[in-house]
């Protein structure tokens, strides 16, 4: 279970004070942002280093890190798809199927609450250790095989070289330092919080000023986002696109918590029992339902759609979900009581439909989609040797 290695980074990881960070403050780490985007927050007991960033970025590509070695984090965090997988639920090393689907990772360093439907799990380095080690469900695979897990790193010339630059103090204290769920969940934290998604068509057309970073048809489905009609801007505002933030110029968190009316199994707007929302971790009845807002930032390359990945194209998201105010999956065929005062439905043509996803694709950076620096850093695929 969790409970048998997540009290060595308790300490360091839920009682330490955040430090905010500028570019020049971090050790020399340049977040390379635009003027309009304030710099993130970052725990005072990792800051960011280049060095830091290159093992985390070794790290999540590598497949050793999971039990036989099939699975990487990049498994499930594809660059191509905004660090999501295209999948609409998740499936773990023994063939084990989660209940939710993989989240994308673009801007993540801004987020609050780092899941679907878990508001404690606040830590990028706490969250690392739940792909890897946890058993409900099982991911990677790793639960009880920690001094496995790093044998396997200390036996890379690379990773010695790697972890030593990224950790020097803990290179001077002996591997048993240097090689810790401390500095593996630190860099893979540390990589996670570079992936910065800041230059989309909108972004150029909306802070740098070029008038041909977006078509009319976005222009109009902007419009559409931002108004009153369809509502959009309430719960996926601000310069990431949804209302859980958090930043050096933001003097308080904001979480937003959501039920849409994707269920209503009994009527009474119950969810599945294998996917309730947060009440599971709250206790609240009314939290029943209720999931993280995602951002929509690079939201055209994430399909399929929702939490659980029921809704393949963007299109099926306006007009058979949003527009009739949450699908109902109740014999009466009624949406759920406990869906967001928010939605309320709302008419749409074919046009305003063509619009919307315009502006939702102009969301898109492509730059990110394919920066090198966030790409796989192995020459070749890295596997366990082969036991046969």
């Amino acid at each position: 279970m969790l409970h048998r290695w997540r009290w060595m980074l308790r300490g360091s990881c839920v009682a330490a004070a955040w430090l905010l960070l500028s570019g020049s403050e971090a050790e020399g780490y340049r977040w390379n942002l635009p003027a309009w985007v304030p710099p993130p927050v970052v725990p005072a007991d990792n800051p960011m280093t280049v060095a830091k960033v290159e093992l985390g970025r070794h790290l999540f590509y590598d497949a050793r890190l999971s039990a036989d070695g099939s699975q990487s984090c990049a498994s499930c965090h594809h660059q191509d798809k905004a660090f999501t997988d295209g999948q609409a639920l998740t499936v773990g090393v023994t063939g084990e199927q989660g209940a939710r689907s993989a989240m994308g990772l673009a801007n993540v360093a801004y987020l609050p609450t780092l899941t679907w439907a878990n508001p404690q799990l606040t830590s990028l380095e706490v969250q690392a250790l739940m792909p890897i080690f946890g058993e409900h469900p099982v991911e990677m695979g790793m639960a009880g095989r920690e001094a496995e897990l790093f044998l396997r790193l200390q036996a890379d010339a690379t990773y010695r070289r790697l972890f030593a630059r990224a950790f020097p103090q803990e290179a001077g204290q002996g591997d048993a330092a240097l090689y810790s769920l401390s500095t593996l969940t630190k860099a893979l934290a540390a990589f996670q919080r570079s992936l910065l998604s800041f230059d989309s068509p909108y972004d150029r057309h909306q802070y740098a000023g070029d008038a041909s970073a977006m078509s009319a048809s976005a222009r109009r489905g902007e419009a559409l986002f931002f108004g009153e009609k369809m509502e959009c801007y309430h719960c996926h505002g601000g310069f990431n696109f949804t209302d859980n933030i958090q930043h050096l110029r933001l003097p308080l968190v904001e979480r937003g918590f959501h039920n849409t009316g994707l269920y209503n199994v009994d009527g009474r707007g119950s969810y599945p029992a294998d996917n309730p929302g947060i009440v599971e971790f709250t206790g609240e009845d009314s939290d029943r339902g209720r999931f993280r807002t995602p951002s929509l930032r690079n939201v055209a390359v994430t399909a399929p759609y929702m939490h659980d990945g029921s809704i393949a194209t963007l299109e099926e998201v306006i007009r058979r979900h949003y527009a009739i105010a949450g699908r109902s999956t109740s014999g009466a065929g009624q949406p759920s009581p406990m869906r967001s005062e928010l939605l309320v439905g709302f008419e749409v043509s074919d046009d305003e439909v063509n619009d919307l996803v315009a502006f939702l694709n102009a969301l898109t950076d492509t730059r990110f989609l394919n920066d090198p620096t966030h790409g796989n850093p192995w020459p070749r695929a890295v596997r366990l040797p082969s036991r046969e």
